[in-house]
Parts: C-alpha cells; structure tokens; sequence
C-alpha cells in the first residue's frame, strides 16, 4: 500500500486522474493532509463517500509514530523512528527560549564516512522517502511549536536530492506547510552533483561542512575531499548571488591542534575572501575511541577572534544533548539492528 503524506500537489493530481477525480479533489486531499493533519483517509469527509472506499484500497496516510525519546539536562529531545527494514532514524529538538528548531534526517546512516561523525561510522543503510523524512517532522510531539528546521541530522541532504526536494517543496509551499524558505537550512558536506540544483531550484538557506580549509588535511578526515574539492564547492558559491536574503554559513568543527592554527586563519581568510557569510564554529563532541580532541572554551574564543580581525563573521555555536548523544556529530541510531519489542 502506498502512503498519500509526502506526496507534492502534482503527484495527488496525478493520483486523483487515475480514479477519475476532477484537479480540485487533489487539492482538498492536500490540504487533510498538510493543513488539517489529517491521519486516516476516512477523515477527509468532503470527498465522496465512494472515492474514500477506492482511494483506501490502495492508499493510506503513512504516518509513523516515534518509538523513543530521550530528553537532555539541557531540554533537547532526541526521537527515533524505525522505519520498514528495520531501519532506524534519529531527528533532534533543540530549544532557545520560545524557539523550537527541528534537526531532521534525510538517509538512514551516511555515505560521507566523515572520520568525526558517528553517523558516518555507521555506514549508509538506504535514502529516506519524502513520506519517511516528512514524517520526523509531523510527528514529534512540538510539531505546532516547530520554527526552524535544519537539514543536519543523519545522512548528506544532496545525496537524496529528489527525495529532499519534494520535502521542501511541501514544507515551504502554499498548498501545504507554507514555511518561509529562510526558516530552514539544509547542509551538506559539499556534495557538488547537485548544490547547483539546491541553489537554483531553491531559496532554503545553505550551510556548508567545511572543518578545514587546507584540502590535504581536509582529505584526512573528510574522504568527500577527493571527489569534490572545497575550493571547487567555494567556486560555484562564489558565482551565485547572495544579495538578498538568503544565508551562507561555513559549519567548522574545531579540534585542538588540528585546524584551528594560524595556518588556517590565514587559509579561511583566502578560500572565502569575498564570499558573504558566517563562519559557524562548533564545539567536538568526543566520540569513544576518537582521535580527536576539542578545543577549550578559551581556544576557541581565541580562534574566533582571529577570524573576525580577518573580516569573517565568525560566531560560537553552543552545544546541546550531548548527554543523549543529540549534539553534532553524534546520531548513530544504534539500535538499527535491534528491533525494540
């Protein structure tokens, strides 16, 4: 049985022919289903009687409830869903004051292999659906309260690029969510295949995943590196034009001794010189086994400050849910092969 949530507006057009239903049926389903909240078919009562019977046969809603949540000292809440073939996904909600903002997975696992992100370790189980990503956002339990939503949970947002845009396209139409398009970021490690894509067909903010500027060592730790090299990311950005309200930030991870030096001020300055943006720097959250060790408070304010004399609008990126292994870096989703009972 195919699920109806998740689908676009042409999609329910195109269903709604097949059963011989005039256009405007499509658009009354898309509204049960993104407006009223809708999450049963038999629900959606201006349709005919008749319609529901035939549309239910092979269609339902498609929801899926969490099955955890963990709550941090902080507040974050960490929610995990499994999905069919036993595949489990993990989606954050951070708190600051009144603000609710949404950490969303779009794979299961990642195929980035990133040598600080335990997603990454995790290896790649499969894309999420449109269905499966917009479902972490229907059903947490701050979906009303829900302002901000960032792309930066588990998986490489352009790696399911058609799968992400039909989301955003749902998330930010009129028809269905109606979000402004700046009230979401999606982030990515700078996967080129598609960024111009995202860029054109788009007006949802961009974060880049840059942790290093010098790509020999950028190469160590982010194996993307050797196929999409940051400078050829900065390139493309370098020609797209960001005047008007749409935001640029570089997320740098920072470990001790390893990119915050002077060489990587003075590199920072050079690769993005020019470019309109922020420099968003993010405290390590130590891995067990890592390699890595982060920066102090101190050292980070410090390289904070370099980066600002050189004209970079740097900022600190406070930590949250690191207790509940929500911080960044950290959704693994370690019960994928568990299946809870």
């Amino acid at each position: 049985m195919e699920y109806l949530y998740g689908k676009t507006l042409k999609e329910i057009k195109e269903i709604c022919e097949t059963y011989n239903q005039k256009p405007f049926a499509a658009k009354q389903i898309a509204e049960w289903l993104y407006k009223k909240n809708a999450d049963d078919i038999s629900q959606m009562t201006n349709l005919s009687l008749s319609f529901r019977k035939e549309l239910s046969k092979d269609y339902s809603v498609g929801l899926t409830p969490f099955i955890k949540v963990l709550v941090s000292r902080d507040g974050t809440k960490k929610y995990l869903f499994q999905y069919k073939d036993n595949t489990f996904v993990e989606a954050v909600c951070i708190f600051d004051k009144e603000r609710v903002t949404l950490c969303i997975s779009s794979q299961a696992g990642c195929k980035m292999n990133c040598d600080f992100c335990a997603t990454g370790k995790q290896g790649f189980q499969r894309n999420l659906s449109s269905n499966e990503i917009l479902n972490i956002f229907r059903s947490v339990e701050e979906f009303n309260r829900i302002k901000n939503i960032v792309f930066m949970g588990m998986g490489e947002p352009l790696d399911n690029w058609q799968e992400v845009k039909k989301t955003l396209e749902i998330l930010c139409e009129s028809y269905a969510y109606g979000f402004s398009p700046h009230r979401i970021t999606l982030s990515s490690a700078g996967y080129l295949p598609f960024l111009n894509k995202f860029l054109t067909e788009t007006n949802v903010d961009l974060a880049i995943s840059l942790h290093n500027p010098i790509s020999s060592q950028r190469k160590d730790i982010m194996p993307i590196e050797k196929a999409y090299p940051i400078e050829q990311t900065v390139k493309l950005l370098k020609h797209f034009d960001w005047t008007g309200q749409r935001h640029l930030t570089f997320e740098y991870i920072v470990f001790e001794g390893l990119n915050n030096k002077s060489e990587h001020v003075n590199e920072l300055a050079k690769l993005l010189n020019g470019l309109p943006c922020r420099i968003n720097l993010i405290p390590f959250n130590t891995l067990p086994g890592t390699r890595y060790c982060g920066a102090s408070d101190g050292s980070m304010q410090s390289f904070k400050d370099k980066l600002n004399k050189k004209g970079l609008l740097t900022t600190i990126r406070a930590s949250k849910g690191q207790d509940i292994m929500a911080a960044c870096g950290l959704l693994s989703a370690k019960e994928r092969n568990i299946v809870p009972k």
